[in-house]
Protein backbone atom coordinates (compact mmCIF):
# COMPACT_ATOMS: atom_id res chain seq x y z
CA UNK A 1 0.00 0.00 0.00
CA UNK A 2 1.45 3.33 -1.07
CA UNK A 3 1.70 5.90 1.70
CA UNK A 4 3.65 8.73 0.04
CA UNK A 5 6.92 7.53 1.57
CA UNK A 6 7.59 4.76 -0.97
CA UNK A 7 11.06 4.33 -2.44
CA UNK A 8 10.20 3.07 -5.93
CA UNK A 9 13.81 2.04 -6.67
CA UNK A 10 14.25 -0.46 -3.81
CA UNK A 11 12.17 -3.59 -3.29
CA UNK A 12 12.34 -6.84 -1.34
CA UNK A 13 10.80 -10.26 -1.09
CA UNK A 14 11.30 -13.42 0.93
CA UNK A 15 10.65 -17.11 0.61
CA UNK A 16 9.04 -18.70 3.67
CA UNK A 17 9.01 -22.50 3.78
CA UNK A 18 7.32 -24.25 6.68
CA UNK A 19 6.75 -27.99 6.98
CA UNK A 20 7.58 -28.49 3.29
CA UNK A 21 5.16 -25.77 2.15
CA UNK A 22 5.89 -22.33 0.73
CA UNK A 23 3.71 -19.27 1.39
CA UNK A 24 2.38 -17.73 -1.84
CA UNK A 25 -0.15 -15.03 -2.69
CA UNK A 26 -2.26 -14.75 -5.87
CA UNK A 27 -1.32 -11.32 -7.20
CA UNK A 28 -4.12 -9.00 -8.32
CA UNK A 29 -2.47 -6.44 -10.62
CA UNK A 30 0.25 -5.76 -13.18
CA UNK A 31 2.31 -8.37 -14.98
CA UNK A 32 1.81 -10.82 -12.10
CA UNK A 33 -2.00 -10.62 -12.05
CA UNK A 34 -3.47 -14.06 -11.40
CA UNK A 35 -0.08 -15.60 -10.62
CA UNK A 36 0.98 -17.18 -7.33
CA UNK A 37 4.05 -15.28 -6.17
CA UNK A 38 6.11 -14.80 -3.05
CA UNK A 39 4.99 -11.62 -1.24
CA UNK A 40 7.12 -8.50 -1.18
CA UNK A 41 7.19 -4.86 -2.13
CA UNK A 42 8.92 -1.53 -2.06
CA UNK A 43 10.83 -0.07 0.84
CA UNK A 44 9.74 3.10 2.56
CA UNK A 45 12.38 5.82 2.83
CA UNK A 46 14.53 5.17 5.92
CA UNK A 47 13.42 1.53 6.20
CA UNK A 48 15.87 -1.37 6.11
CA UNK A 49 15.30 -4.23 3.64
CA UNK A 50 14.75 -6.60 6.58
CA UNK A 51 12.09 -4.34 8.14
CA UNK A 52 10.41 -3.98 4.74
CA UNK A 53 10.15 -7.77 4.38
CA UNK A 54 8.56 -8.05 7.83
CA UNK A 55 6.10 -5.23 7.06
CA UNK A 56 5.19 -6.50 3.59
CA UNK A 57 4.51 -10.04 4.80
CA UNK A 58 2.35 -8.82 7.65
CA UNK A 59 0.40 -6.42 5.40
CA UNK A 60 -0.13 -8.91 2.57
CA UNK A 61 -0.47 -12.25 4.39
CA UNK A 62 -1.09 -11.58 8.11
CA UNK A 63 2.03 -13.66 8.82
CA UNK A 64 5.00 -12.49 10.89
CA UNK A 65 8.35 -13.57 9.44
CA UNK A 66 12.00 -13.18 10.37
CA UNK A 67 14.35 -12.51 7.42
CA UNK A 68 17.50 -14.64 7.39
CA UNK A 69 20.00 -15.08 4.56
CA UNK A 70 20.01 -13.15 1.28
CA UNK A 71 19.26 -15.70 -1.45
CA UNK A 72 19.10 -13.45 -4.48
CA UNK A 73 19.63 -9.93 -5.78
CA UNK A 74 18.36 -8.47 -9.04
CA UNK A 75 19.73 -5.17 -10.35
CA UNK A 76 18.55 -3.06 -13.25
CA UNK A 77 19.50 0.41 -14.42
CA UNK A 78 16.57 1.83 -12.41
CA UNK A 79 16.19 -0.30 -9.29
CA UNK A 80 17.23 -3.24 -7.13
CA UNK A 81 15.36 -6.18 -5.64
CA UNK A 82 16.69 -8.28 -2.75
CA UNK A 83 15.31 -11.70 -1.85
CA UNK A 84 15.70 -13.27 1.59
CA UNK A 85 15.00 -16.66 3.03
CA UNK A 86 12.72 -15.99 5.99
CA UNK A 87 11.34 -18.07 8.83
CA UNK A 88 7.71 -18.22 9.89
CA UNK A 89 7.19 -16.67 13.33
CA UNK A 90 3.41 -16.47 13.83
CA UNK A 91 0.05 -15.66 12.30
CA UNK A 92 -2.67 -17.32 10.28
CA UNK A 93 -2.17 -16.81 6.55
CA UNK A 94 -4.97 -14.81 4.96
CA UNK A 95 -5.34 -12.50 1.99
CA UNK A 96 -5.29 -8.73 2.30
CA UNK A 97 -7.96 -8.69 -0.47
CA UNK A 98 -6.01 -5.89 -2.12
CA UNK A 99 -2.60 -6.90 -3.49
CA UNK A 100 -3.57 -10.58 -3.48
CA UNK A 101 -6.87 -12.42 -3.78
CA UNK A 102 -5.73 -15.47 -1.83
CA UNK A 103 -2.79 -16.64 0.27
CA UNK A 104 -1.88 -20.32 0.37
CA UNK A 105 0.65 -22.67 1.91
CA UNK A 106 1.55 -24.90 -1.04
CA UNK A 107 3.75 -27.99 -1.19
CA UNK A 108 7.13 -26.87 -2.53
CA UNK A 109 7.18 -29.63 -5.16
CA UNK A 110 3.79 -28.49 -6.49
CA UNK A 111 4.82 -24.82 -6.59
CA UNK A 112 7.90 -25.72 -8.65
CA UNK A 113 5.83 -27.30 -11.45
CA UNK A 114 2.68 -25.16 -11.58
CA UNK A 115 2.20 -22.91 -14.59
CA UNK A 116 0.62 -20.15 -12.47
CA UNK A 117 3.86 -19.80 -10.44
CA UNK A 118 6.29 -17.52 -12.33
CA UNK A 119 9.85 -18.58 -13.08
CA UNK A 120 11.38 -15.96 -10.74
CA UNK A 121 9.34 -17.30 -7.82
CA UNK A 122 10.38 -20.87 -8.68
CA UNK A 123 14.06 -19.91 -8.86
CA UNK A 124 13.91 -18.12 -5.50
CA UNK A 125 12.15 -21.08 -3.88
CA UNK A 126 14.98 -23.31 -5.12
CA UNK A 127 17.55 -20.87 -3.71
CA UNK A 128 15.78 -20.83 -0.32
CA UNK A 129 15.98 -24.61 -0.16
CA UNK A 130 19.79 -24.38 -0.14
CA UNK A 131 20.58 -21.86 2.63
CA UNK A 132 24.15 -23.14 2.84
CA UNK A 133 24.74 -21.40 -0.52
CA UNK A 134 23.15 -18.11 0.57
CA UNK A 135 24.84 -14.89 1.61
CA UNK A 136 24.90 -14.17 5.33
CA UNK A 137 25.24 -10.93 7.26
CA UNK A 138 28.89 -10.14 7.96
CA UNK A 139 29.95 -7.81 10.75
CA UNK A 140 32.06 -4.83 9.71
CA UNK A 141 32.78 -1.31 10.88
CA UNK A 142 30.63 1.02 8.82
CA UNK A 143 27.10 1.94 7.87
CA UNK A 144 24.51 -0.43 6.46
CA UNK A 145 24.50 -4.19 6.23
CA UNK A 146 27.11 -6.28 4.43
CA UNK A 147 26.26 -9.74 3.10
CA UNK A 148 28.81 -12.22 1.80
CA UNK A 149 29.35 -15.89 1.13
CA UNK A 150 29.78 -18.41 3.91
Amino acid sequence: MENGNTNWSQSVTAVVIRDGKVLLGRHTYGAGAGKLIIPGGYLEYGESPQDAVIREYLEETNVVVEPKEVIGIRFSDKNWYVAFRAEYVSGEAKSDQDENSEVVWMEVEEALVREDVPDLTKKLIQCAMEPEKAFVELPYEGNGTLYGGK
